[in-house]
Order: C-alpha cells, then sequence, then structure tokens
C-alpha cells in the first residue's frame, strides 16, 4: 500500500432532513440519499506528491439506502491539479489504497455500481467550520451554500455537533442547513437540508483520531 495521509477541510450537503439519519444507521429521510462533499486538502501527501492547497469534490446517489448499493458517484478534482496530484486525488476518492471500509471513500465507491468520468475543473471554496458557513463554485458542475440552523422560536443561531468516535469519516462535525444544485452526471437540486462543516484526516489505515475515545 503506498503511504498516504490527508488532512482537509470539508462541506457535505445531501438530501435528508438536518438530523442526518445515516449518521444514527437509520435509513435516510426520504428513503433515498444523494448528495455531494467538497474539500480543500490543509496538508496531504500520496508517495512522493505533495497535495496541500488541492482541492476536491464527490457527487453522489443512492435509490435507497447507502447500504444497499447499486449508486452512482462523480469525483472533480481541482484543474491546478498536476498530473501526479491528479492521479493521487483520483485514486483516494474511489476508495484506492485503503484498508477495507477504512473511509468513507471506500465505502461510497463499493456501493456504487456507476462510476462517472472523473472532471478536472476550477474550484472555488471558501469555509468556516466554527461558523458553520460554505459557499462552493465548480463552473458548469455545482454551486452550493451552507449556513448554521437558526431557531424558529429566537431567531438566533443554533449550534450541534455529531460526534463519531469510531466513524469512518470524521470526530466531530459540526451540523447546520445547505443547498446544492449540480448539473454533472450527478444532478443535484438540494434546498435547506443536512449540511455538514467538518475536517478529515485519512491515511490509508482509516481515520487518525486526535483525541481520546
Amino acid at each position: 500500500m503506498i503511504d498516504w495521509r490527508i488532512e482537509a477541510i470539508t462541506f457535505g450537503n445531501c438530501n435528508c432532513e438536518r438530523n442526518c439519519p445515516c449518521q444514527f444507521e437509520l435509513d435516510p429521510t426520504q428513503g433515498h440519499c444523494r448528495g455531494m462533499e467538497v474539500g480543500e486538502i490543509e496538508r496531504g501527501h500520496f508517495g512522493d506528491t505533495r497535495l496541500d492547497g488541492i482541492r476536491y469534490a464527490v457527487t453522489y446517489a443512492w435509490p435507497g439506502p447507502i447500504y444497499e448499493g447499486n449508486g452512482e458517484m462523480q469525483a472533480i478534482i481541482d484543474s491546478r491539479a498536476d498530473t501526479a496530484q491528479r492521479k493521487a486525488l483520483k485514486t483516494l476518492l474511489h476508495g484506492g489504497e485503503v484498508e477495507e471500509a477504512a473511509t468513507h471513500w471506500w465505502v461510497f465507491h463499493a456501493m456504487s455500481d456507476t462510476i462517472h468520468e472523473t472532471l478536472y475543473l476550477p474550484i472555488a471554496f471558501d469555509i468556516d467550520i466554527e461558523a458553520r458557513r460554505a459557499r462552493v463554485a465548480i463552473p458548469g458542475a455545482m454551486e452550493a451554500t451552507g449556513g448554521p440552523i437558526v431557531s424558529p422560536a429566537t431567531g438566533e443561531e443554533h449550534r450541534i455537533r455529531i460526534d463519531i468516535p469510531h466513524g469512518i469519516e470524521f470526530d466531530i462535525a459540526e451540523i447546520g442547513v445547505a443547498s446544492t444544485r449540480a448539473t454533472a452526471a450527478v444532478a443535484l437540486d438540494l434546498a435547506g437540508s443536512y449540511g455538514q462543516f467538518n475536517r478529515i484526516h485519512h491515511t490509508g489505515q482509516g481515520v487518525v483520531r486526535n483525541r481520546m475515545v
């Protein structure tokens, strides 16, 4: 297995309610799953290839719960990436060079029958995890925004986090509200649904834990 490590800030949006049932081992709100993840690598390498500063996105859809499979997915990689960086990220986003079921990328790929052609496009991405705010623009492919949950009773921002000590994606994620319109191979039209703001720290052995569990 190639030695690799990725530390990234990420933003995700799916069609579920704000308390995404998948995080609680329940079936999705509407019975099916459609969503996306966008990230920016703060520090990372794949063998000798540095990945710092490179952005990526993944769109996906399943006709039922993820664990039932029959899904589709598409990776989008920062057009600034050189040939080696593109090859590395395509491998990782497709669940390669990792122990079985050790990361969410491995699971998403394994549960997808259709793997669409990888796109290489400019990715504009701004995120503030603690503030639960994000904005994404990928010309010709995706636009997305995320913000905090606002209490209907007080009009104030409501902060809530999901903590998964043994998860395959993150330790802790800030939860908000997000909307996405994607027009590439996996079409998305999401409005005011589950928004996720978090950091990931992955290696070929899975999620790196930075705290006691």
